[in-house]
């Protein structure tokens, strides 16, 4: 009995552990945390200047037509033109990116993390280490697009509020111009 007892508790401990390790291995691969298992490929450096970032982080994929071709290696401001400037690292085996490509801030799944999404342009020239990538479409914030919605509702309900003001004046004006026809009226006899 004690024997078996003892063999429940190796089994669990065993399971404990590997479910530690499994843990521990899924935390490397986020793309935010900067640690990866996977064996460094060689890679060359692309900037996309973008307007607004919003929560693109470093380690963030780099996409094109849905395959990951690299990652962000590095987020900075460019004060001379305030604009952020996102470091690229693409892996060698995609070198026949056109220069005239484009690149997006995508966000995966509605409350997903953020991506850089490149669209190939037609260039016959491709990036090279240190291209930039002429043409950015900055993230598009959740938050400001649900600010502007209400302040848009917002602005129709105090615009309904005003038609509902000038049609309440409009009736007392009615009643004014009755009362203009009557005096008139008394004015004749």
């Amino acid at each position: 009995m004690a024997q078996a007892n003892r063999s429940i508790e190796i089994g669990t401990g065993l399971f404990v552990l590997l479910g530690f390790a499994a843990l521990g291995f899924l935390t490397t691969q986020l793309p935010g945390s900067g640690l990866q298992l996977t064996r460094a490929s060689q890679s060359y450096p692309v900037i996309a200047k973008f307007d607004n970032i919003g929560g693109l982080k470093v380690g963030a994929p780099v996409t094109m037509a849905g395959v990951r071709v690299g990652e962000v290696s590095a987020i900075a401001l460019d004060s001379s033109v305030t604009k952020a400037v996102v470091t690229l690292r693409i892996d060698r085996r995609y070198d026949d990116i056109p220069d005239d490509s484009d690149a997006a801030i995508q966000t995966a799944g509605l409350l997903g993390a953020n991506y850089v999404a490149l669209t190939a342009g037609g260039s016959e020239t491709y990036l090279r280490s240190g291209s930039e990538v002429p043409l950015t479409q900055s993230a598009l914030v959740l938050e400001n697009l649900i600010n502007k919605l209400f302040a848009s509702f917002a602005g129709k309900q105090d615009s309904g509020n005003a038609n509902q003001d000038d049609a309440s004046s409009g009736g007392s004006g009615k009643s004014g111009n009755s009362d203009k026809k009557d005096s008139a009226h008394d004015s004749k006899k």
